[in-house]
């Protein structure tokens, strides 16, 4: 019996997870309007992309768990897609929240990618998760700069120095 190995030799081999995230982020980048795309439509867009020169099986389950950093990990750990709650999926950003026993990679290392998908890696770090960050401001993004204000009700019509002085003259016991 003789094994069969398909490995594309124009394009070098591919991980399977790293083959999902670029068909999601070739739809997040030709897309920039939508927010996220189902498991059929990436699925879709491995097949057009062809990347691997077969559908490999262990595609959908990363697509649908896997690559999924908000599921738990079985057995993988990567943390690659985010799963929204109409199970739509869009490509992970650093801050989102994350099962905590997802640990792996957010997106290929760019040495195991083929040259033609560098440039997917380039717009995931500098365009795709910055723009999170920058419509958040400072304050949305820090737990303690998200409490300001908070209770500001209670001191209306307080004069700062007046109680300041009447908390030391309790110190003071005068």
């Amino acid at each position: 019996m003789v094994k069969h190995v398909v490995k594309s030799t124009a394009l070098g081999h591919i991980l399977v997870a790293d083959e999902a995230w670029i068909a999601l982020a070739l739809l997040q980048k030709r897309y920039p309007a939508r927010q996220s795309f189902s498991a059929k439509e990436i699925l879709e867009q491995v097949r057009k992309e062809h990347a691997f020169p077969e559908l490999r099986p262990g595609v959908q389950v990363h697509i649908h768990q896997h690559n999924v950093a908000n599921v738990e990990p079985n057995p993988a750990r990567q943390r690659m897609f985010y799963r929204l709650e109409d199970d739509a999926l869009r490509l992970y950003r650093p801050g989102d929240p994350a099962h905590p026993l997802r640990k792996g990679k957010m997106a290929p290392r760019r040495s195991e990618l083929p040259e033609k998908y560098h440039h997917l890696i380039d717009w995931y770090e500098r365009e795709y998760c910055k723009r999170e960050r920058d419509t958040k401001s400072a304050q949305d993004r820090d737990p303690i700069l998200r409490m300001w204000g908070l209770g500001k009700e209670i001191w209306q019509g307080v004069d700062a120095d007046e109680y300041v002085r009447s908390l030391r003259e309790d110190w003071e016991g005068k």
